[in-house]
């Protein structure tokens, strides 16, 4: 009974040690804090049916290393593309005027933020600079290992100085990965 107990104690430490959580927040709550402390935003747009979206937060945003770089260099917003929530960005309100809150897990009206965010698949990964300018979205599913390149290169100015493909790859080819990933 002893050894038992010993190794759930085990279990559980290691799963929580493994296990970090992003500091999610809103949108709003976000720029309100980059009026004082100046930090990029990557936001996870997402919607509660899609099974991709699900992958992403379980597989990549847990993952202890994208967690603590992601706590330490943003603001990190989670953000439902066809939720109900209001905006307030660049002096304009977003909502949702047809949600409908029957259809709440299912498909349901793109929210208005969205869509002028052009965004049309779920999941993206918007980056939004410090001012609170539009940096990049990147649509799709990333795992820790793809997701390393995007954090770093959108953590700071760096990225600006890449202005073409050539200048890309030459980034993407010297980029050393840091983050472990299962069978590292």
């Amino acid at each position: 009974m002893k050894k038992t107990l010993f190794f759930l104690s085990i279990l559980v430490y290691t799963i929580q040690t493994n296990a970090q959580k992003i500091n999610w927040m809103t949108l709003n709550e976000a720029l309100e804090l980059q009026k004082e402390n100046p930090k990029n935003i990557i936001m996870d747009v997402y919607t509660n049916w899609c099974g991709p979206c699900k992958l992403l937060d379980k597989n990549t945003f847990q993952h202890k290393d994208v967690a603590a770089f992601i706590n330490k260099n943003y603001y990190a917003v989670k953000f439902n593309g066809e939720g109900n929530e209001i905006i307030s960005y660049e002096g304009n309100d977003y909502g949702n005027p047809n949600y409908d809150e029957t259809r709440a897990n299912k498909r349901n009206s793109v929210h208005q933020f969205a869509n002028f965010m052009g965004i049309n698949a779920y999941p993206t990964i918007v980056f939004i600079d410090n001012k609170g300018g539009l940096i990049m979205p990147l649509r799709g599913y990333y795992g820790p290992d793809s997701i390393e390149l995007y954090l770093k290169l959108f953590k700071d100015d760096q990225y600006k100085k890449i202005t073409n493909k050539e200048q890309f790859d030459q980034f993407n080819a010297s980029f050393v990965p840091e983050f472990k990933v299962k069978g590292d």
